[in-house]
């Protein structure tokens, strides 16, 4: 498994989004605006990105 890291940053308001893209972006830890989460890169926090690929900014580190 790899330790990449990468971080996560919500840029755009989750409000009226589908009940799906608001999972997605609890699941990565996000809870208001332009906060930031570091999380291991691994296929389900990618799937969860692309998802709301929209809605986030995202870094590799």
């Amino acid at each position: 498994m790899s330790n990449r890291r990468i971080k996560v940053t919500l840029v755009k308001s989750k409000h009226g989004r589908g009940a799906k893209q608001l999972a997605c972006v609890r699941g990565l830890g996000l809870r208001r605006m332009h906060q930031t989460v570091e999380l291991e890169e691994t296929p389900a926090v990618k799937g969860m990105v692309n998802k709301v690929s929209h809605l986030v900014r995202v870094e590799v580190s």
